[in-house]
């Protein structure tokens, strides 16, 4: 499985008009099924008037839930969850909110509304992608300091910060690596190294870098 994803940088709006229904989609980047949740609970409390506040969230992992809020059973949250995997994002939630016309518009109708409108919205949030990473500590005495640094440049690590053990006997480097080269940069920087580090692994990490145009 590849290590890089694409996700959104930040929210973004968009309203539609279906028959005087009014459908404002709100697309926002999350962390986790609590997050997703917890901005699902603001925008039903901030906009109570609405009918409807249909959902959908895609995270990494393969998490992924729809929910209709009321509407005809798959016609709202399936093609808000349709409109996310689309357009090939993760870790995101789309909330679109209804306020009825009048018009019933049906299931093909409503189906229609609700992706169309989480759509917009995520066509209008900026995108960024990511690479799944994990943050690796290193400790090496400083007759290695150059393979280390050489090992590193070559691992294209990250987010590199250097410190030093109390009492100035070794240094301390922490950085983040690609999760499917973390072995592999472990295993160089013991060969380079004749053993003498032993990198320790610190945590999860993701990397991000502004999506590709």
């Amino acid at each position: 499985m590849s290590d890089d994803f694409l996700t959104l940088a930040g929210p973004a709006e968009a309203q539609t008009r279906v028959k005087a229904s009014v459908f404002l989609a709100y697309a926002a980047p999350v962390a986790s099924e609590e997050e997703a949740r917890a901005i699902l609970a603001a925008r039903e409390k901030a906009m109570w008037d609405a009918n409807h506040h249909c959902s959908a969230w895609r995270l990494r992992g393969g998490v992924a839930r729809a929910n209709d809020a009321g509407e005809p059973g798959g016609s709202a949250g399936a093609p808000i969850l349709a409109a996310i995997e689309g357009a090939g994002l993760v870790d995101v939630l789309v909330v679109v909110t209804r306020w009825f016309g009048g018009t019933k518009l049906g299931v093909g109708g409503l189906v229609r509304a609700y992706g169309e409108a989480a759509a917009l919205a995520l066509e209008a949030a900026p995108r960024r992608a990511g690479t799944v990473a994990t943050r690796i500590r290193v400790r090496y005495p400083y007759p290695h300091t150059a393979a280390v640094m050489r090992v590193l440049e070559r691992a294209g690590a990250a987010e590199i910060e250097h410190g030093y053990e109390p009492g100035g006997e070794a240094g301390i480097v922490e950085l983040s690596v690609p999760a499917s080269a973390e072995a592999a940069v472990r295993d160089e920087l013991r060969e380079a190294t004749s053993g003498a580090v032993a990198p320790e692994r610190v945590a999860d990490a993701v990397l991000y870098r502004n999506a590709p145009a």
